[in-house]
């Protein structure tokens, strides 16, 4: 009996026992072992892997306690070159979580893939049953803030700057006119949100929440117009962020320059549970480029939904504000809700109607790290409907220069009699045209797309039916949108009609002009694809009203005087202007072309080509420039997509 019962027990220990064997000969090891501050380079080098396989993988932990199935990110041993002997060494990026990493070694075989837990891209996420090494822990030298970024007041003479810090504790903001004259001190507000403020999964679970530190906000009083300004943030016993520089607003300038995209998203240097971004990194370059070159002359961001796609995952809302600091510490970052910071099923305000419009693309954040992370003018926000924070930032509007920008929520009641229509209603009303001649309207879903996108088309309706009349009779100059990840610019429009499809003459309405801009980055979208109806039809059909589609990721740079608006789109694989309109004063467009490519210029709209014609080029050429544009896409992606072509194919579904 007792021989039997050592038998068994010794056949119950054995994989344990082989597993010991097996991981005992691997080493790994990390340089340096302390980073200095987020986005520095850390180099994992390991050794002593039998038999190596493809589907060898490292995890990466923070915090180091985390389980083994609740990594933020992974790469595969077959990414670095020398794989295949059994040591190699792989170099990336980390982001300060505010927590240590580890890193962990699996061998995953094929007989332990599992169908079931895959990441956004239906792609098996590897398993955790054979662990073969484990690092030391890698910490952060520097615990100051970080994160920095800038937003308006709506106050002529102030400045709004938020960060992060790891304690909380008494924070504040240094700032003066030199770089040795910070000579004036506020003091900062301190916010903070739960695990239990989230409503859904994966924000409230222990997969997807990390501890997201605390926010820190202050303001910046009793600026000069048009100045310069340095400033730190942090405390003398907490430390000192580096000196950040801006310009101050200048409610007299007869000029105003702002830099407009949606769905930007952020990059990660590690696969991860969902799709990130690798096109954000060349929209910031280039964006970053355009601000150097400005000078001193004041400028702002906007970015109109869907901002971190963190979906529910807290770490990416880190990268995120690491990613943008280089250029949001410098002008003020504006942004507008999108789906993935909010929808979620019990969403408070969700009509019969939109069944198919909202749903879980906010991954149970519910709009709290969007509300708390950046803090917009004015008071707007909606209750959550759980205990969670109420969701702020939804609807807002402020002059800069010589325009009036107005952001609104697509994601949150805007029918008449709601909070919102009220506001949108009584805002555009009351804009002195004399002093701001051009009101730029932003929001996320658009009122117009020719994407072959049929979920929306309930929420289209109604935003057609109640907020189109108050753009039109106020004489909106510009009405700009995200949701669909291309670039798009439509005529003049008030209910599909153009106001005008000629160059100057009399016969022309002041209409708003729509432009989708949602390529900042999110590299999927199923647009302008054939018809079921029409399976002939190479290209889903361009009309009229829609004069340049572009299937090329960039933003769009606005520049206004008094006289004139200009909007260009910048594409990001050659930071070149690759569309164009002119809108004067009085609502007259003056040129911007019928050309639909994307790379090409734009034609004046007076030329005029036969319908058929028209067509068949437009086809040939968006078959072409869609083409180039996922091609662009697909190879930043592939540089970073350890997956493809190893184990499996990456296969695209069509979230938007």
């Amino acid at each position: 009996m007792i021989r039997l019962t050592s038998l068994l027990l010794f056949f119950s220990l054995l994989p344990l026992l082989l597993n010991l064997s097996f991981s005992s000969h691997v080493s790994i090891s990390l340089s340096p072992e302390t980073l200095c501050k987020s986005g520095d380079q850390v180099t994992i080098r390991w050794s002593g892997v039998e038999s190596p396989s493809k589907r060898d993988w490292v995890g990466i932990y923070s915090p180091p306690t985390s389980a083994h199935s609740h990594f933020i990110g992974y790469f595969f041993l077959s990414d670095s070159p020398e794989w295949q002997s059994g040591s190699g060494s792989l170099t990336f990026a980390l982001i300060n979580l505010r927590s240590n990493y580890t890193f962990r070694i699996f061998r995953w075989t094929d007989a332990e893939v599992d169908p079931s837990r895959h990441d956004h891209d239906q792609n098996p996420l590897p398993g955790t049953k054979q662990l073969l090494a484990e690092s030391n822990e890698l910490g952060f030298g520097y615990v100051g803030p970080e994160q920095v970024h800038l937003a308006l007041t709506g106050q002529e003479d102030e400045m709004r700057v938020m960060y992060l810090t790891h304690d909380g504790k008494e924070s504040f903001v240094k700032y003066g006119l030199g770089p040795d004259q910070m000579d004036r001190v506020v003091a900062t507000q301190v916010g903070r949100y739960e695990r239990e403020d989230m409503c859904d999964s994966p924000a409230n679970h222990s997969v997807g929440w990390r501890d997201p530190g605390y926010i820190h906000d202050g303001i910046m009083t009793n600026l000069k117009k048009g100045k310069r300004y340095y400033y730190k943030a942090g405390s003398d016993s907490g430390g000192w962020s580096v000196t950040y520089s801006f310009m101050s607003h200048d409610g007299d300038s007869d000029e105003t320059v702002a830099f407009l995209f949606g769905d930007m998203g952020t990059a990660t240097p590690y696969n991860t549970f969902v799709r990130t971004q690798p096109e954000s990194i060349s929209t910031m370059k280039w964006i970053s480029r355009d601000i150097e070159a400005l000078g001193d002359k004041p400028a702002l961001i906007s970015h109109i939904g869907d901002i971190s796609y963190a979906r529910g995952y807290s770490w990416l809302w880190d990268n995120f504000f690491a990613q943008i600091e280089p250029v949001a510490s410098k002008v003020p970052y504006h942004v507008c809700i999108g789906n993935h910071e909010y929808d979620w099923p019990l969403q408070p305000w969700k009509p019969e109607w939109s069944y198919s419009v909202y749903g879980t693309d906010g991954g149970g954040e519910c709009g709290v790290p969007y509300g708390l992370r950046f803090n917009m003018p004015g008071s707007s926000s909606e209750p959550t409907g759980t205990h969670a924070p109420a969701t702020r930032n939804l609807y807002y509007s402020f002059d800069v220069g010589v325009v009036h920008f107005v952001y609104i929520s697509t994601e949150t009641n805007f029918l008449p009699e709601s909070s919102q229509y009220n506001f949108i209603k009584n805002d555009l009303e009351s804009v002195d045209r004399a002093k701001t001649p051009f009101v730029v309207v932003q929001g996320h879903r658009p009122m117009y797309t020719t994407s072959n996108e049929l979920r929306d088309a309930p929420l289209r309706n109604r935003m057609l039916e109640h907020l189109e009349p108050l753009l039109v009779k106020n004489k909106v100059t510009l009405a700009l949108w995200g949701h669909v990840h291309r670039y798009e610019r439509f005529c003049p429009l008030s209910n599909f009609t153009c106001g005008s499809l000629g160059l100057g003459g009399e016969d022309w309405k002041a209409f708003p002009v729509h432009v989708v801009i949602g390529m900042g980055g999110q590299d999927w979208q199923p647009i302008w694809e054939p018809r079921p109806d029409h399976p002939d039809v190479p290209i889903f059909p361009q009309p009229l009203r829609s004069l340049y589609r572009g299937g090329e990721f960039g933003y769009t740079r606005l520049v206004a005087s008094k006289e004139k608006l200009t909007l260009s789109y910048v594409g990001n694989h050659d930071g070149e202007v690759h569309d164009m309109v002119e809108i004067l004063a009085s609502g007259q467009v003056l040129n911007g072309g019928g050309s639909s490519s994307a790379g090409g210029g734009s034609k004046p709209m007076g030329e005029k080509e036969s319908r058929l014609s028209w067509f068949v080029k437009g086809a040939a050429i968006l078959v072409l420039g869609a083409f180039i544009g996922y091609v662009l896409g697909f190879v930043s992606r592939a540089r970073r997509d350890t997956a493809a072509g190893k184990n499996w194919t990456p296969v695209k579904n069509e979230e938007i």
